[in-house]
């Protein structure tokens, strides 16, 4: 287990190290004022990195998580609240895409921002595939539209409901309404043992949704992609997920055939005090 380090000749006995750990499983010496592990620490840290980033002097280090490796924080790059106002709602679900392929670093490095997300108990269960090869996601896309039929013929009302029957005659005419022709879909999945990777997921994916605005990027939910994934078989067996995991959310990824030019105002949210 990796230890707690603290460099004496930096630390100036703060404390804010102990205050910012979520389990608390960091104390000040009550003689010489350093800090130092609890007793459960080896047992209890789950390796979040609170302690090594709060440290104004980098006097803190655990194993591998060394303050020299840690980036800085830039004001520089801190939006103003306008600006992160406008960033959120400038924001578009996308559904409409360019042909043309996303380059696979810019995929990449989508997924390793979506990795700074919160995750609970810093357990990080998501996992993630990318499916890149656009006749691959098309293939997908018709598997999905054959789980509709199928709804249609078993789960005649819920189908109705859903209106699935102007999605197969969409596809019927050569329209995508599944993937919305984009180029790629990413996948965001987990192990079933985590019961709390569905929130882990959503997070990730809101991470994810938003770094690719900055990317020039558009995404959106494949609601209907990630239900087939989990509820019919031949879509299961096509993704090939390990055993025991689920698809947890899945999202279109391509170039923005148009660009919005207005934001759209939204009423009031309903909003209760305690």
């Amino acid at each position: 287990m990796d230890q707690l380090i603290i460099d004496q000749e930096t630390c100036t006995r703060d404390g804010l190290c102990a205050a910012v750990c979520p389990a608390r499983i960091i104390e000040l010496n009550q003689d010489h004022g350093f800090p130092q592990p609890r007793p459960e620490f080896e047992q209890l840290c789950i390796h979040c990195g609170h302690c090594v980033a709060i440290c104004p002097k980098g006097a803190l280090s655990i194993g591998s998580m060394n303050p020299g490796e840690f980036p800085l924080v830039s004001l520089q790059f801190k939006p103003s609240p306008e600006q992160a106002e406008q960033f959120m709602r400038a924001r578009r679900s996308i559904r409409t895409y360019r042909d043309q392929a996303v380059e696979p670093e810019k995929l990449i490095r989508l997924i390793k921002i979506a990795d700074y997300a919160p995750s609970a108990s810093n357990m990080r269960p998501v996992k993630w595939l990318i499916i890149k090869d656009t006749t691959e996601v098309r293939r997908l896309s018709g598997l999905v539209v054959d789980w509709m039929l199928n709804m249609t013929q078993i789960q005649p009302e819920m189908a109705a409901m859903r209106r699935f029957d102007r999605i197969i005659d969409a596809w019927e005419k050569g329209e995508d309404r599944i993937c919305r022709g984009a180029p790629h879909v990413i996948v965001a999945y987990a192990s079933n043992e985590f019961v709390m990777a569905p929130i882990d997921a959503a997070t990730a994916l809101a991470y994810l949704e938003l770094a690719a605005t900055t990317l020039g990027l558009g995404t959106c939910w494949a609601g209907y992609f990630n239900t087939a994934a989990n509820f019919f078989p031949p879509m299961t067996e096509a993704l090939n997920l390990p055993q025991n995991h689920r698809s947890l959310g899945a999202v279109m990824v391509g170039y923005p055939q148009f660009k919005y030019q207005r934001m759209p105002v939204r009423p009031d949210p309903p909003i209760t005090w305690r």
